[in-house]
């Protein structure tokens, strides 16, 4: 493995992390993150460094498509079998992404089910856990997508003290993709222990800080709906918002997945519109993007998760990536006081068996807050490149697409 350090480190110094720093609860934030760069986090042999400038968020890490990509015929968990055993038994073929096409990448078909390891690899502390999600890009454009941790019996997630490899599984259900090596699909939260907010805890948040507007009112704390996990339940919007969703269309060419802007957002979606009493019909296998009603904000302090209400809820899956770094639809005036009235959550929605009406209003996912181990350095959109953040959204597609208002 190569420990080299990290490039684009944070312009600031920090007491350097210590496995004694995290024995309360808490996801790591940025500056503990690149602590740990070379020693809980370890490139792969071969592998550039980490890029912190694009790779570092307040509280998560993007990680890395490797070189190497064997499509399968069957997803499979490694929790007793050897990586390499199983794809021996279930590989179809594999590429080099560094040697396929002269470097132009490899484009993932439809439907295929493919395995990458990552450049990532991780020798957690024995106080600290690891969790994964897709990144948001990567669930706008309806790749399911899940990393495996060998001896490990779940996907995205790898135990306290965990050191190995990481491997994802990526599968396009509307477009095919094309992919490069270094390409970022998925990222890595560490945590201590339990960070979750208990309903009381969250509750006591919401008095001092409306976390949900509608319009650029707070929604009172008697109408918020705290569940008994401490999440709040949100809805979906389809009033007042034209198109109110977008749908994916059944037959595009590859998505460049690494290009911003690189594509006419209407030859991959077609807009959604309600109906008069506010509803739309969701066909069978389909895949739709919507917007929560809700404005959301998430604190310096505090980093949030969407999560299914539950499986009564209905013929659908939603958010497949549904995690806020710290800052998220936040902004503070120059003494720190919280300003602004948040940032609509995007909703990647799939229609499964039967058709499906939602309606507006309808409590569609809920959101849950963590505390995290500290103030990032930088909150979420500080210090990127403009465009390349999601800060601004409301019903905003992934990033190889132009933006409606440039259609």
């Amino acid at each position: 493995m190569d420990a080299s350090p990290a490039a684009g480190s944070l312009p600031h110094s920090r007491e350097a992390a210590r496995s004694s720093d995290f024995d309360g609860r808490g996801v790591l934030v940025d500056a503990q993150v690149e602590a740990l760069l070379g020693s809980a986090i370890v490139t792969a042999e071969g592998a550039p460094p980490v890029d912190l400038a694009r790779q570092l968020q307040p509280a998560s890490l993007d990680l890395r498509l490797g070189a190497r990509v064997h499509q399968l015929r069957a997803g499979f968990l490694p929790e007793h079998t050897a990586v390499a055993e199983r794809i021996a038994q279930v590989g179809v073929q594999s590429w080099d992404l560094d040697a396929h096409d002269d470097g132009a990448g490899l484009i993932l078909q439809r439907g295929h089910i493919y395995l990458v390891e990552l450049e990532e690899h991780l020798d957690l502390p024995a106080s600290v856990s690891a969790r994964f999600n897709p990144r948001s890009s990567t669930g706008r454009l309806d790749l399911f997508c899940r990393v495996l941790a060998p001896g490990h019996p779940r996907f995205d997630e790898a135990p306290a003290g965990y050191a190995g490899r990481v491997w994802l599984e990526i599968v396009p259900l509307s477009f095919p993709v094309r992919v490069r090596r270094g390409d970022r699909l998925c990222q890595v939260r560490l945590q201590s222990g339990d960070p979750a907010l208990s309903r009381d805890e969250l509750m006591a948040v919401y008095e001092r800080t409306p976390l949900c507007f509608e319009g650029d009112t707070p929604v009172p704390i008697e109408r918020v709906r705290f569940d008994e996990q401490g999440a709040i339940e949100m809805r979906v919007g389809l009033a007042n918002r034209t198109p109110c969703g977008w749908r994916a269309a059944l037959h595009t060419n590859a998505v460049e997945f690494g290009s911003d802007g690189a594509h006419d957002a209407h030859a991959y979606f077609e807009p959604m519109h309600a109906g008069p009493n506010g509803a739309c019909i969701l066909d069978p296998g389909r895949f739709y993007i919507f917007a929560s009603r809700e404005r959301l904000r998430i604190p310096p302090e505090l980093c949030g998760e969407m999560l299914p209400v539950d499986v009564g809820f209905g013929e659908l899956r939603n958010n497949y990536a549904g995690f806020f770094d710290n800052g998220f639809g936040w902004s503070e005036d120059e003494r720190g006081a919280p300003t602004g009235t948040g940032t609509p959550a995007v909703l990647e929605v799939r229609a499964h068996d039967v058709p499906f009406l939602v309606e507006d209003g309808q409590i569609f996912f809920r959101l849950r807050y963590y505390r995290t181990a500290g103030r990032p350095a930088r909150l979420y959109g500080e210090g990127r490149a403009e465009g390349r953040s999601y800060q601004g959204q409301d019903l905003t597609l992934a990033r190889p697409f132009r933006s409606a208002s440039r259609l």
